[in-house]
């Protein structure tokens, strides 16, 4: 009998996505093989979509019965970085809205009261997709749940993901996460003991890129310059009022009420979308407040907000998916298994801490930034990424064979110089020191363990005061919570992004020095004067 790998799957207890008994024709269970692609048939014809190392695992056959293969499913459920309730959501006014027994949107009746009212926020994340069921009527978020972006065969950054899409030309990319958010629904839907029917509104938020794969727009634009999404060329030519996208559920064959609307948020400018839109109003720079604040989301494009002295500066910095799993070696996301902090005993061994406690598979974000900060702090490497002694790589745990090599330390240089020189550029722009910043908020998935002196000293953080700097979680799924629950909050929105100065980076003159700089492990200057970065006259 052919064993394939989606039996191998079963025999170990891993949950593998699949809506077609194994005839390949849901193309949902893809999963990425590390070790042994030798030993499997060759790819069949539903298997075109993909590229080596991927393989859908009811179609890829093992030929050898004592053979070893070692692979991984795409859609793993992550560790939340979203508060699953609310104890206090506060004063709402949704869109949707009971009126004497009848669901209207707005002022258009939808139908009559079924059962429940509800609404689902999404944040579609490069790398991870999370989303929160809401109650419309009393504001409660009844659950959360995250997993991994299953479009990850079509590249790990945005712009692998446009040419993936501009050469397949079969909407696999699209196909992929709505069936993983359709799949996510049904047993979301089935846990809360509600019908899809009583769902009126989801909400979606996330990059230009990522949002507008899900409506089906052609993201091809968004990948060369001016590197704008349609909707935003079409904004600007006139032809449309807002980047705004609004379609019936049934229109994208989305799991809820066929009349629900699906509602995709706001962009910003080019690479700042509507996750960024959805920062602004979940930590309140939607309103005008005194001070200086700045905005960090740490993810593989890292957007940076500075507000202040009347001005809203913002810029998308592309860090790579290094920090978020990809890129280095033992690198993997906020999953079971993954060693999240990383510390140096007496005796100058490291000792770490695991998500779930669980033996370790990895290190995820917080634990690299751990480790880069531990080794250069105890003189094993210098800032340039060089190991003393020389080595090609250390053991971070000779037991479970998880190394850092030389290779791993430059790409995540990169990443972090990204971050940095994004950060710096805007301080310079806005003509303040990082001492002047009064609020960073920093959001994003892995940034909400990371330890902000470790990051400060590897200069993945400008040096703003420990007591200013406020962990957000995902603001973005948060944003999009308040935007499904507030039209005022949508309004507000709408007013602000006009006043928004996109910053791009690759047009800042001195960029690419900035950049070879920044790719140092090592704290930057706290005052810009006389640190290299000219402040403007």
């Amino acid at each position: 009998m052919t064993r394939t790998l989606f039996d191998d799957a079963l025999q170990r207890g891993l949950r593998v996505p699949t809506s077609c008994r194994s005839t390949g024709r849901c193309r949902e269970c893809v999963v990425e093989i590390h070790d042994g692609l030798e030993h499997l048939s060759p790819p069949t014809p539903v298997e075109r979509f993909l590229r080596p190392p991927y393989r859908l695992a009811c179609q890829a056959a093992v030929d050898d019965p004592d053979a070893e293969v070692s692979f991984s499913v795409l859609r793993r459920r992550l560790r939340i970085v979203a508060p699953e309730v609310d104890a206090d959501p506060g004063p709402i006014d949704p869109v949707v809205r009971l009126v004497d027994g009848v669901v209207h949107y707005g002022d258009t009746p939808v139908e009559p009261l079924r059962g429940g009212v509800y609404g689902v926020a999404v944040d579609l994340g490069t790398t991870t997709v999370v989303l929160a069921l809401v109650d419309l009527l009393d504001g409660r978020t009844l659950e959360v749940v995250a997993l991994e972006n299953p479009q990850r065969f079509g590249g790990s950054d945005v712009i692998n993901r446009i040419s993936y899409d501009e050469a397949d030309g079969g909407g696999e990319l699209r196909n992929a996460v709505r069936r993983a958010l359709n799949r996510e629904l049904g047993e979301l839907y089935e846990r809360q003991a509600i019908d899809r029917r009583e769902v009126y509104e989801i909400v979606v938020v996330g990059n230009a890129t990522m949002r507008d794969l899900f409506f089906g727009l052609d993201v091809a634009p968004i990948g060369q310059r001016p590197y704008k999404s349609i909707s935003e060329l079409e904004l600007i030519a006139g032809q449309r009022e807002s980047t705004v996208l609004t379609h019936l559920a049934h229109e994208l064959g989305v799991r809820a009420n066929p009349k629900a609307r699906v509602w995709g948020g706001p962009l910003i400018a080019s690479h700042v979308g509507a996750d960024v839109a959805a920062d602004l109003v979940a930590v309140g720079l939607d309103e005008p407040a005194p001070g200086i604040r700045m905005l960090v989301d740490v993810g593989t494009n890292t957007e940076v907000v500075l507000a202040g002295n009347g001005r809203i500066l913002v810029t998308s910095c592309p860090a790579g998916p290094a920090f978020e799993g990809g890129s280095v070696t033992y690198g993997m996301q906020a999953a079971e298994g993954a060693i999240e902090s990383v510390e140096l005993d007496a005796g100058g061994d490291f000792v770490f801490r695991t998500i779930g406690d669980a033996p370790p598979l990895g290190l995820c974000g917080s634990g690299l930034i751990d480790l880069l900060a531990i080794l250069g702090s105890a003189g094993r490497m210098t800032p340039k990424g060089v190991f003393t002694p020389r080595a090609d790589f250390i053991d971070v745990d000779a037991e479970a064979g998880i190394t850092f090599s030389r290779a791993d330390g430059s790409a995540l240089a990169q990443a972090k110089a990204a971050n940095t020189v994004g950060q710096w550029i805007l301080l310079r722009e806005l003509g303040v020191d990082p001492g002047d910043v009064d609020h960073l908020y920093l959001a994003g998935g892995f940034a909400s363990y990371v330890d902000a002196r470790n990051a400060i000293d590897i200069g993945f953080l400008a040096p703003v005061p420990i007591d200013r700097i406020e962990k957000v979680g995902n603001a973005s799924l948060r944003g999009a919570r308040l935007l499904l629950l507030s039209a005022g909050a949508r309004q507000r929105l709408a007013e602000l992004i006009p006043q928004i100065e996109h910053v791009e980076l690759e047009m800042t003159p001195d960029f690419f020095e900035l950049f070879v700089d920044a790719c140092q492990f090592k704290p930057l200057p706290d005052r810009l004067a006389g640190s290299g970065l000219r402040l403007r006259s």
